[in-house]
C-alpha cells in the first residue's frame, strides 16, 4: 500500500533520520517506536502528507484512504457527540440528504405522469442503491457501537463536544477514524486518554483490522497485544523487524551482541595482519608480501555495530526542607459532580516519608482526590497540610498547561525565582534540551518532550511532598526508567497515581485502592496488593468486571479463517435483507399515498394492484428470512 524510499529529514542542519526505507502492506500492524524527539510523530505526519521530507519518496496505491489520529486536534463547536462522529460519513450524509429531498418531492408532487416525476423515481433508485453500497443503513448502529466501545455512555451522545475534556474529544476523533473504513490508520498515542476497558476494546478492534495500522505508543503491553511488526527510529536510522515490541527488543539485543562478537573477532584479525605488515616492511625480501597484505586489508569490509541512543534525562527531586511528622490529614472528604458522587466520606492520614500508590478504575476518584489536596475545587470535609509542607503537583494533563507560543527557555525563565533563574539552561540540558533546542517554541515539541519540559519546570519550585498523577504519559521507556529512579531516590513524601505495574514496582510501601466512592488500604507494595486481591496484573484492577486469578476463565479460541468468513457472510446477508426490507417498506408507503390521493384511478389498474400485493408478499418473506438469518448468527456466536 505504501512505499517509503530513502526518506531524509533534517532540522537546523542535523538529520532527524536519513535515507530511511521500508514498505507497508495490508495486514501490517506496526509499532513505530523510539525515544521522545526521535522523529516518530514527524514520520506519521509525512506518511499522512502533512509534512514533506527533504529528500526521498513516499508512493502509495491509487485512491488509498488514510486516517490520522493526531495528538493535537480541533473541534467545531456546536455539534453533539453523535453529530461529530457522523462527520466520518461525509458521502453517506450527502446521499442521505439527497434522498430526503427526493422523498419530499415524491410526497408533495402530483405530476405522476410527467418525465420529471419519472426521473425522480429513477434518481430515488440510483441514490438508494448508492446509499446501500456505502453502508448507509448501518452507519447509525456502527457509530453507537464504536462510541460505546470507547467508553461513552448513551446518555451523553447528545451532549455538546465542547463540554468534554481534551481526552474525551480525542476519543471522539478516534471513533471517527475507526468508522471511516480507511485503508491506512496512523495512530499517535491512541491509548493516552483511554481507560483499561476501552484499551482492551481497541486492541480487539485493531487486531482484526484488514488494512495497515501504524501506532506510535509507549504502552508496551498495548504494542505487544496489537502489533506484528516493529520499526524503531534511533539516531537517524530505522530498524525494522516482523515482531511485536518485546520480541523485537530481544531479537535486536541478540543481533547487536552477535555484531559486537563478530566485530571483536574481525578487529583481532586486523590487528594481527597489521603486525605482520609492520614486520614484513622491515625486511626487503618480504616487502611484496607486506604490499599484498595491505591490499587484502583494504578490501576488508569493516563490520559496523548498530548504535544505541543511550542519552537519558538527568533528574533528581531535592527535598526543600523537612516538614512535620504528619504532612496531610484528610477528614470525611466528599466530592460530587451534580448527582454523581465520586468520593464519599474519605479520611486519610499521610506521614512524612510515606510512599503511597493510588490505584483503581478510571473514574473512581484517584485524580479527584489529588486535585482536592491542591485545593483545585470545592469539596465537603476537611484537608489540612502539615507544618512546612511544600507540595509539588504534576497533573495528568500537565503538558496542556504549557504555553505553546513561547520558547522552552522562556517557559522556564517565567517560572523561575531569583535563586534558580541562572540555572535554567543547565536544567533544560539535563532534560535533553540542549543548544538551540531551548529556542524552540513549545508547540513544536512532541507529547513526550512536553512532559519532560513540564517535569523540568516542576523542579523550579521547593518541594517536600510530591503528588504525581500519571507522570509517565507520553514518556518513552528509557525516560520512564529515569523518572522512576529519581522518584525512588526522593527523600520526601510521594503520592503516585498510575496504572503501569512496571513503573509502580518498588515505588510504594502503601497502596490505596479507590472503588465505589471509598478507599481501601493495603500495607505493602503493588505486588502485595495484587496478591491480596488475587489478581494477575494492573489491567484486572481497572477492568469493570474483575476476573480473579483463583478462578481463571479460559480464553475463547480464536475463530478460524473459515469461521470468520462464514460469520462475515451471515452479517452481509443480514445487512442486505435489512436494506431490502427498508426499500420495500418505502415503496409500499409510496403506493399507499398514491392510493389515498387517487384511489379511483388505481382501482381500475390491475397491474398496479398485482405489483402492490407482490411487494407485500415479498416483505413478509423477507421478514421471515431476517428471523432465520438472525437466529443463525445468534447460534454461530454461542
Amino acid at each position: 500500500m505504501l512505499n517509503i524510499h530513502n526518506l531524509s529529514v533534517s532540522f537546523g542542519g542535523t538529520y532527524l533520520f536519513e535515507e530511511v526505507t521500508f514498505r507497508l502492506g495490508a495486514g501490517d500492524r506496526v509499532g513505530l517506536v523510539g525515544k521522545n524527539g526521535a522523529g516518530k510523530s514527524t514520520m506519521l505526519k509525512m506518511l499522512a502528507g502533512d509534512f514533506k521530507p527533504d529528500s526521498g519518496v513516499i508512493s502509495q496505491e491509487k485512491d488509498i484512504r488514510m486516517g490520522f489520529l493526531r495528538q493535537d486536534i480541533d473541534f467545531e463547536q456546536g455539534r453533539t457527540v453523535l453529530e461529530e462522529a457522523y462527520e466520518a460519513f461525509t458521502e453517506i450524509k450527502i446521499v442521505e440528504k439527497k434522498l430526503e429531498e427526493i422523498n419530499h418531492q415524491l410526497v408533495t408532487r402530483t405530476d405522476y405522469e410527467s418525465e420529471e416525476y419519472s426521473q425522480i423515481i429513477e434518481d430515488l433508485s440510483d441514490y438508494t442503491h448508492r446509499f446501500e453500497l456505502l453502508g448507509g443503513y448501518n452507519y447509525v448502529g456502527d457509530t453507537e457501537k464504536i462510541l460505546l466501545g470507547l467508553g461513552f455512555k448513551r446518555e451523553v451522545f447528545n451532549n455538546q463536544t465542547e463540554t468534554f475534556s481534551g481526552g474525551w474529544r480525542m476519543r471522539i476523533e478516534l471513533a471517527k477514524l475507526l468508522l471511516q473504513s480507511n485503508d491506512v490508520l496512523l495512530l499517535d498515542e491512541p491509548t493516552n486518554h483511554l481507560d483499561i476497558e476501552s484499551i482492551i476494546w481497541l486492541e480487539n478492534f485493531l487486531r482484526n483490522y484488514p488494512g495497515v495500522v501504524v501506532i506510535v505508543s509507549h504502552d508496551k503491553m498495548f504494542l505487544d497485544n496489537v502489533t506484528n511488526r516493529t520499526i524503531e527510529i534511533s539516531l537517524g536510522k530505522a530498524y525494522d523487524f516482523n515482531k511485536p515490541y518485546s520480541q523485537y527488543l530481544e531479537l535486536r539485543h541478540e543481533i547487536r551482541e552477535k555484531q559486537l562478537a563478530t566485530q571483536k573477532n574481525q578487529q583481532k584479525k586486523i590487528e594481527e595482519t597489521e603486525k605482520l605488515i609492520e614486520k614484513f616492511r622491515a625486511k626487503a625480501s618480504k616487502a611484496s608480501m607486506a604490499q599484498s597484505l595491505i591490499k587484502k586489508l583494504d578490501k576488508v569490509e569493516r563490520i559496523e555495530v548498530d548504535e544505541d541512543d543511550n542519552s537519558v534525562m538527568n533528574i533528581s527531586f531535592p527535598v526543600s526542607k523537612e516538614p512535620g511528622k504528619v504532612v496531610i490529614e484528610a477528614e470525611h472528604v466528599t466530592k460530587a459532580y451534580g448527582d454523581k458522587t465520586i468520593l464519599k466520606d474519605i479520611s486519610l492520614l499521610v506521614e512524612r516519608g510515606s510512599k503511597i500508590a493510588f490505584v483503581g478504575q478510571n473514574g473512581q476518584g484517584k485524580s479527584t482526590f489529588i486535585k482536592a489536596l491542591v485545593n483545585e475545587f470545592e469539596y465537603e470535609g476537611n484537608i489540612k497540610l502539615g507544618h512546612n509542607v511544600q507540595l509539588g503537583y504534576f497533573a495528568q494533563n500537565q503538558a496542556e498547561y504549557l504555553d505553546g507560543e513561547i520558547t522552552l527557555l522562556q517557559t522556564m525563565e517565567d517560572a523561575a525565582t531569583d535563586t534558580n533563574r541562572m540555572k535554567v539552561r543547565d536544567m533544560l540540558g539535563s532534560f535533553l534540551f540542549r543548544g538551540d533546542d531551548v529556542e524552540k517554541k513549545v508547540k513544536v515539541l512532541s507529547g513526550g518532550e512536553r512532559n519532560r519540559l513540564a517535569l523540568c519546570k516542576l523542579l523550579l519550585q521547593p518541594i517536600n511532598v510530591l503528588l504525581m498523577d500519571e507522570p509517565t504519559n507520553h514518556l518513552d521507556i528509557k525516560s520512564k526508567n529515569v523518572l522512576k529512579a529519581a522518584l525512588q531516590k526522593f527523600g520526601g513524601t510521594l503520592l503516585l497515581v498510575s496504572h503501569d505495574r512496571d513503573f509502580l514496582q518498588g515505588m510504594s510501601n502503601i497502596v490505596y485502592e479507590f472503588k465505589d466512592q471509598k478507599i481501601k488500604e493495603y500495607l505493602g507494595d503493588i505486588n502485595f496488593f495484587l496478591e491480596q486481591r488475587n489478581l494477575e496484573n494492573m489491567r484486572e484492577v481497572e477492568k469493570k468486571d474483575v476476573v480473579k486469578a483463583t478462578a481463571p476463565v479460559k480464553e475463547a479460541p480464536k475463530a478460524s479463517y473459515e469461521d470468520q468468513k462464514k460469520g462475515k457472510a451471515l452479517q452481509n446477508r443480514l445487512s442486505k435483507i435489512e436494506s431490502q426490507i427498508q426499500q420495500l417498506e418505502k415503496d409500499i408507503q409510496h403506493d399507499d399515498k398514491m392510493l389515498a390521493s387517487n384511489y379511483d384511478k388505481h382501482i381500475e389498474d390491475a397491474s398496479f394492484f398485482t405489483a402492490y400485493n407482490k411487494k407485500k408478499q415479498d416483505l413478509d418473506q423477507l421478514l421471515t428470512d431476517w428471523e432465520t438469518v438472525q437466529e443463525e448468527i445468534d447460534n454461530f456466536n454461542l
